[in-house]
């Protein structure tokens, strides 16, 4: 018999979102924006026609992913985050946790509000890919081919399922099939690791919430 999931999605801003009853969640699990703003594509080739700079630039040139990427306030994402996290449990083994995708530059500033909103631990996740899309940098430096995110909680260690096997801090970063799962968004991250890091933290029947649909 398959797992039902029941998935609620709601295209609002997350300051309304008493208005929709949503249940106190075991691991939120959020992709913020980088504050790239007008260079989100600034070493991607897509910034210029069909990816080659001998075309010229192309209408992605000079612009950011989205509008709400110049004015993400971080501060009112961890009010809304630590409202819908589940309380502390009494007992060990069950508390919930947050799991923020970030920039490398932003791991501190992420730190540092998590224990402004009594996130007061943390520690971090490396993704590793075999690509890059740092391309056109390829001969002047060298480039990136890894993502982040810090794991956040109160103070006891969140629920863990590791089914008796350990678990690095580094995992592969595997992109999906396009025909399965179609791009939908510039940093879309892949399907098969969110549902990785989901099984870890969360068991069957738990709320998970995505404040920022990315």
């Amino acid at each position: 018999m398959k797992n039902k999931t029941k998935i609620e999605l709601y295209n609002d801003h997350f300051e309304n979102a008493k208005r929709y009853g949503i249940p106190h969640a075991q691991l939120i699990i959020a992709d913020i924006p980088y504050n790239l703003g007008n260079n989100a594509y600034a070493s991607n080739p897509q910034w210029y026609i069909d990816g080659d700079n001998k075309n010229g630039e192309s209408k992605l040139a000079g612009k950011s992913f989205f509008d709400t990427d110049n004015d993400f306030k971080i501060n009112n994402f961890f009010d809304f985050c630590t409202r819908y996290l589940k309380k502390e449990p009494k007992e060990k083994g069950q508390a919930p946790a947050m799991i923020v995708f970030c920039a490398f530059e932003q791991i501190s500033m992420v730190i540092e509000q998590g224990k402004k909103h009594g996130l007061l631990k943390s520690y971090p996740l490396v993704f590793i890919k075999n690509y890059s899309s740092q391309v056109l940098k390829a001969n002047m430096k060298i480039v990136g081919a890894t993502e982040y995110a810090v794991v956040l909680y109160r103070d006891k260690l969140p629920k863990f399922n590791n089914d008796g096997h350990m678990i690095f801090n580094w995992f592969e970063w595997k992109r999906d099939g396009s025909k399965i799962y179609p791009k939908i968004h510039p940093t879309q991250k892949p399907i098969s690791l969110l549902k990785r890091l989901i099984e870890i933290f969360t068991d069957e029947g738990d709320v998970v919430i995505d404040p920022v649909a990315r």
